[in-house]
């Protein structure tokens, strides 16, 4: 599996579905059957990850959202991919540079 980089870029991937719940996102791989939830944090990137986004885009947005410390936003963002990247509800491409 490539390593994510900030350049990175995250979209859902193809054979997953997903519904809002009071904030929070349920999220079903079609794949295996198996739900899975978001908070609302979580469910704010979901939602912005619908089409493709730089990890870097991802940053500032919630980095710019949330009172948060930037490199615990970077690293939470980054553990939140990786888990969704590892249940194979998301793609990542590696931009060309």
């Amino acid at each position: 599996m490539a390593k994510i980089s900030i350049d990175s870029s995250v979209v859902v991937a193809d054979e997953v579905v997903s519904c809002d719940l009071d904030g929070e996102a349920a999220i079903l791989d079609l794949k295996d059957g198996i739900y899975y939830g978001l908070d609302p944090i979580g469910a704010k990137i979901w939602n912005f990850i619908q089409k493709p986004k730089l990890v870097k885009d991802i940053i500032k947005t919630i980095y710019d959202e949330y009172d948060i410390d930037q490199e615990r936003c970077k690293d939470d963002i980054f553990e939140l991919i990786e888990q969704l990247l590892d249940n194979g509800l998301v793609k990542i491409n590696e931009q060309n540079k």
